[in-house]
C-alpha cells in the first residue's frame, strides 16, 4: 500500500510540474510537442504530424536498417554485425530470463526487446546535435521521442493492453480473480472465510493499482526524458563545455529509463502470471 501511495504521489507531482511549466512557459524545451505539419490522409482528413512523430518513426526506421543489415547475409559463425545484434539479444534475454523465468522469457521475449531497444535509440537520438535547434517554420523541426508525453503514455497503455490480454490467455478470467480477491497463503476453515472482505479490500487495492502502472510507467519515463533534455538545453546556451558532463549523465540515464521499462513490465507480467507452475517446470527442465 505504501509502495502504491509513493508512486502515484510521483505520477501527481510529474504531471503537476508540467502542467504549471506549459501555464507559465519557458524559452527551451516545451512540454507540447509542436505539429510540424498535417499529413493528408484521405479527402478531407488529415493527420497532425509532431516534432516527437517524426524521430519516433527515424527510431523504428533506423532499428530496422540495423537489423535488416545484420540479417542480410546469416551465417553459422557470426561476425560483424550479426555478431553484435546477436550479442546484444543474447545479453536482454537472459536478463528477462532471470527476472521472469524461462515460461514467460520463451513467449514474450520479443516485446521486452522491442521496447527495450526503442526507448534506447529513442533517448540517445534525442541527444544528437541538431535535435531541438533545427527549425521548421519557426518550431523545432525535431524532438526526442520519449521527451513527448503522448509517446511514453502510447507505451505505457500499449503495455497494460497486452498484458491484459497475457494474463486472461495464461490464467483465464476466473483464476485472475480469484488470484486477485481471493484468500492467500494456504488459508483453510473458519480463518479462510473470516478474511474474505480483507482479501476482497486488497484485491480492489491492487485492481487500483493495475490501472495506475500505465500512467505511473509513462509519467516515469516522460519526466526522466523530459528534464534531462532541458538541462542540456539550457546548458547548450552557455557552451558546450557546461553541457559536457550533463550529456555524459544523460547517456546513462538513458540506458537506465529503458532498462527500468524493461525491469518494470517483466516485474508486473511476472508476479501476475509466474508462479509455482513455472518453477516446478523450469526444476524438471
Amino acid at each position: 500500500m505504501k509502495l502504491f501511495v509513493q508512486k502515484l504521489t510521483a505520477a501527481a507531482m510529474m504531471l503537476g510540474g508540467v502542467a504549471c511549466a506549459s501555464e507559465h512557459g519557458h524559452a527551451g524545451l516545451t512540454s507540447d510537442a509542436p505539429i510540424i505539419w498535417d499529413m493528408p490522409v484521405w479527402p478531407g482528413y488529415t493527420l497532425p504530424v509532431s516534432n516527437s512523430m517524426i524521430m519516433f518513426a527515424v527510431a523504428i526506421i533506423l532499428i530496422t536498417i540495423v537489423l535488416r543489415m545484420a540479417s542480410k547475409k546469416m551465417q553459422r559463425i557470426p561476425h560483424g554485425l550479426q555478431n553484435f545484434v546477436e550479442w546484444v539479444f543474447e545479453l536482454l534475454y537472459n536478463f528477462v530470463e532471470g527476472l521472469t523465468g524461462r515460461k514467460i522469457a520463451k513467449k514474450y521475449f520479443w516485446y521486452f526487446a522491442t521496447v527495450f531497444i526503442f526507448i534506447l535509440v529513442s533517448n540517445y537520438l534525442g541527444l544528437l546535435p541538431g535535435v531541438g535547434s533545427i527549425t521548421y517554420d519557426g518550431q523545432p523541426l525535431l524532438r526526442g521521442a520519449n521527451a513527448d508525453f503522448n509517446v511514453t503514455i502510447f507505451l505505457g497503455f500499449s503495455y497494460a493492453i497486452l498484458w491484459f490480454i497475457w494474463v486472461m490467455k495464461e490464467q483465464g478470467p476466473w483464476h485472475f480473480l480469484t488470484h486477485t480477491f481471493g484468500p492467500k497463503g494456504g488459508l483453510t476453515g473458519f480463518l479462510k472465510y473470516a478474511l474474505l472482505p480483507i482479501f476482497f479490500f486488497v484485491g480492489l487495492i491492487e485492481i487500483l493499482s493495475i490501472c495506475v502502472r500505465p500512467v505511473a510507467l509513462a509519467a516515469r519515463l516522460f519526466g526522466n526524458i523530459f528534464a534531462g533534455e532541458s538541462i542540456l538545453e539550457q546548458m547548450g546556451a552557455i557552451g558546450w563545455f557546461a553541457m559536457l558532463p550533463f550529456m555524459f549523465l544523460e547517456v546513462i540515464v538513458g540506458f537506465v529509463q529503458a532498462l527500468v521499462f524493461l525491469m518494470l513490465t517483466a516485474i508486473f507480467l511476472k508476479t501476475q502470471i509466474g508462479g509455482e507452475e513455472d518453477e516446478e517446470g523450469e526444476s524438471a527442465h
